[in-house]
Order: structure tokens, then C-alpha cells, then sequence
């Protein structure tokens, strides 16, 4: 289990929770099959208005128990304060260590159910996503759930890379890679090219959360015997290739928004093993370390 030495809990924590509601996506055979292929967005924080297309958020509540106690929950809920708290530290040391600007820490929203961001709405299908527009994570904590009892992904430094790769979206727009990715799309003549594109900027997210762990497990974070097993996993179980085949039993390369399974390990080992950010430059993306 991940033990973390003193150090900070994150205040920028907005909290929403309330009435658990979800959309008509979230019940039978179709909603499983909508999760299998939104879970690589699930965790890696694209904007749920282009991945739902407008038309898979709820036009009412509808009631959804929760799997969590609210003990688990609340635990859970700490759990991503401190974690985030620690991404805060570790990048503001980053950024003045490295690169000599001053990071300003993103905002982390608990939901449930269903969630308004500037990016527009989502329901806790989508999962975890970070919306650059107002510069906010948004998490429903039944995703920490799924990721065990659906995706074989458990453990707590499983749950802490979800929320790093969420700070790696951030860290990429306050970089500009974000805005770069975005422009570049728009000038490709292919879908196929856009899909590239997109895998290169969620690698590099993958390995920042790699860096993260590596930055900061020499101050606050100490990992310990099979830690980093349960974070490589959870890099693997949302591989392109691996949901695709779930979903649909074939895989399309071209397809792929998110990068293969052995991608993303890579990726993140690449963070993780040398801390530096030079580790974290992706072929087709500006250069930053």
C-alpha cells in the first residue's frame, strides 16, 4: 500500500457529491458496451462533449445506488485530496526545478452521478476527465470501484495514477501541449492522423503520472512491494487494443485515441524509472524537457 510521509492534503477540492443520477447509458447490455468503450476516456481525460457527441448525458435524474459505503467514499475522498495535494507539491517543484515557471495546481471535482463542466455535461459513464477550458479534474469516486471489480485494475497507487494522469492533462495545457495537439488536429486530412495525435498527448500524460511518482517518492511518496505492479496494470487494462477487443473482438489500430496496452506501460515506466521530463517527449509533440 502506498504510505505517503507528511505532507500536503490539497484544498482545491470542490465538492458536488449528492443525488447519484446517470443516463440512459448506464443501464442494460448497451450501457456495459458504451462503458468498454469510453473507459480508456474513462481514465484519460478526454472531453466528455467529444466522446458522448451531446447525446449520451441524462435529461433527468434517474436514482443509482452506490457499490461504496460511506465510509469507503469518504476514505476515497481523502485519498484523492491527499493525492492531489502531493501532484501540487511535486509539480510546483518540477516546474521551478526544471523549467523555472511557477505551476498554478488545477481544481479536483467529486460528483456523483452526473456533472456540468465548461467542457459541458457528462455522466459518470465518461469517468474521469480533465476539462482544460476551466482547467478542473472532475471524478465520480464509483469509478475507484469499477476499476477493481470491472478492469482487474486494484490497489491505491492504481487509483493515485488515474488522478496523476488527470494532472497530466493539466500540466500539458499550462505547457501549451495541449492547445498544440488541438491546433494540429484541425490541419490533418485524416481521422487517422487525429487518432495519432491523441495517442502521442495521453502517452505523455501517462508518463508525467510516471514522473509524478518518481519526483515525489523522494520527498512524500514511499512506494512500496507491488505499488508500482498495481500502477503498470491499470496503464495496461485501458490499452486501445485490450478494450477494443472487449468491446468489439478485433482491434483497429488506426482507431486507437488512447495507445496500445504495451504503450502505455511504456510510457509511464519511462516517467517513473528517470524522473525527468526530457523522458516524457513524444514523438509528434513539442519537446519540453
Amino acid at each position: 500500500m502506498v504510505r505517503w510521509r507528511q505532507g500536503p492534503t490539497s484544498g482545491n477540492v470542490e465538492d458536488r457529491r449528492g443525488t447519484r443520477i446517470s443516463g440512459r447509458a448506464a443501464g442494460g447490455a448497451g450501457g456495459i458496451l458504451l462503458l468498454l468503450i469510453l473507459i480508456g476516456a474513462a481514465i484519460m481525460g478526454v472531453d466528455p462533449g467529444q466522446v458522448l457527441g451531446g447525446g449520451g448525458v441524462p435529461s433527468g435524474p434517474i436514482g443509482q445506488p452506490s457499490s461504496l459505503s460511506a465510509e469507503e467514499e469518504q476514505q476515497l475522498a481523502d485519498f484523492t485530496a491527499q493525492v492531489l495535494g502531493d501532484t501540487d507539491a511535486t509539480w510546483t517543484r518540477v516546474f521551478a526545478e526544471d523549467l523555472g515557471r511557477t505551476y498554478t495546481p488545477p481544481t479536483l471535482v467529486l460528483y456523483t452521478g452526473y456533472v456540468e463542466s465548461a467542457c459541458g455535461q457528462a455522466d459518470a459513464a465518461v469517468g474521469p476527465f480533465y476539462c482544460p477550458s476551466d482547467r478542473k479534474i472532475y471524478v465520480d469516486l464509483e469509478f475507484f470501484h469499477d476499476l477493481h471489480a470491472r478492469y482487474g485494475a486494484p490497489g491505491d497507487f492504481a487509483q493515485a495514477y488515474v488522478i496523476a494522469h488527470e494532472v497530466g492533462h493539466h500540466v500539458q495545457t499550462l505547457l501549451g501541449t495541449a492547445q498544440y495537439v488541438s491546433a494540429a488536429q484541425q490541419r490533418v486530412a485524416t481521422q487517422a492522423e487525429a487518432n495519432r495525435l491523441s495517442v502521442a498527448l495521453e502517452l505523455q500524460a501517462d508518463c508525467y503520472a510516471g514522473l509524478w511518482a518518481n519526483r515525489s517518492s523522494a520527498r512524500n511518496l514511499v512506494l512500496e512491494p507491488g505499488d508500482v505492479e498495481e500502477g503498470l496494470n491499470a496503464a495496461s487494462a485501458v490499452g486501445d487494443d485490450r478494450l477494443q477487443q472487449q468491446s468489439q473482438g478485433y482491434i483497429v489500430p488506426d482507431a486507437f485515441t488512447h495507445g496500445s496496452s504495451a504503450q502505455r506501460v511504456r510510457s509511464f515506466r519511462g516517467g517513473l524509472d528517470t524522473g525527468r521530463l526530457g523522458a516524457c517527449d513524444i514523438a509528434g509533440l513539442p519537446a519540453v524537457g
